[in-house]
């Protein structure tokens, strides 16, 4: 899944790159995200099942009305005895959201329906889909990705991407150098030439204050359609966050913090500015 979201967005793979030149080899991936279409069996639960055969629980669900979105979080078994960083480090956390079709359009919901009755049983095979990088169902012409683009954009994202990750997200607290710091570290990457996502202003931040959470705005990229034509589309982005200690560990030493004495789990209002990373307003502001 990481080797086809480094080789197709670019700005996650040199943002890496730079962190362990300047940081060393610290990178933990704090969680990674997919996006799905909750419709006929596409939706959560098609890329969940492949993460909780392997010990991943489901923590919370979080609601996103306006987006028509909903998401749920799956924590890792455990992870003791990993001693590596990035995908070889802990295991991260898991979030995966869908669409819910059902509040849409019936323009955009017969679209949606349309693709996925391409998929034949595609849904079984989400995973698969992800670390391939293929879609599931047949490429989309582009009027559909329009007409979806003006309803949803999660909905056109997705169905030019399929389960491709969403994003990664580095844990900035992880990592050993002043830019463990979540403000140093947007600094870095701003003083790095790279714009980050400024919906909500560029660091969201939970009520409690112990989320921080920055990402970058989306790579872009060519995307030949089923009927020929060629056009600019989202990609993915890559994510930071910092994870403060609750308050009944903020004395304790350094070296004796474990991820379970900071704050856990996500936030819904920093996650709904972090959607959007990938909105046409965000990816303008890159552009330009």
């Amino acid at each position: 899944m990481e080797k086809v979201y480094l080789s197709r967005n670019p700005t996650a793979k040199t943002i890496l790159e730079l962190v362990r030149s300047y940081d060393g080899d610290h990178i933990c991936y704090d969680h990674l995200a997919f996006r799905t279409f909750g419709v006929n069996g596409y939706g959560i639960n098609s890329l969940a099942e492949f993460f909780t055969d392997f010990g991943y629980l489901p923590r919370e669900e979080l609601r996103f009305p306006a987006k028509k979105l909903r998401a749920i979080w799956f924590s890792p078994p455990t992870n003791d005895g990993f001693t590596g960083t990035g995908i070889y480090g802990p295991l991260p956390r898991i979030f995966i959201s869908e669409l819910l079709v059902d509040e849409l359009t019936a323009q955009s919901q017969e679209i949606i329906h349309k693709y996925i009755k391409t998929s034949g049983k595609g849904n079984k095979y989400a995973a698969l889909a992800s670390i391939s990088g293929e879609l599931t169902w047949e490429k989309p012409i582009y009027s559909d990705f329009q007409v979806l683009s003006r309803e949803s954009e999660y909905a056109a994202w997705t169905l030019v991407n399929g389960y491709a990750l969403n994003h990664a997200t580095i844990a900035t607290h992880c990592l050993q150098s002043d830019i463990r710091s979540i403000n140093n570290f947007n600094r870095f990457v701003e003083d790095n030439g790279f714009k980050l996502n400024s919906e909500g202003g560029t660091l969201k931040v939970s009520p409690d204050g112990l989320l921080q959470q920055s990402s970058t705005v989306a790579d872009s990229s060519l995307f030949t359609f089923a009927d020929g034509i060629t056009e600019s589309i989202p990609q993915s982005y890559i994510e930071f966050a910092e994870r403060l200690l609750l308050p009944q560990f903020k004395d304790m030493k350094d070296e004796e913090v474990k991820e379970h004495h900071r704050r856990d789990g996500f936030e819904v209002g920093n996650a709904d500015k972090i959607f959007e990373s990938t909105s046409k307003d965000q990816l303008t502001r890159r552009s330009a």
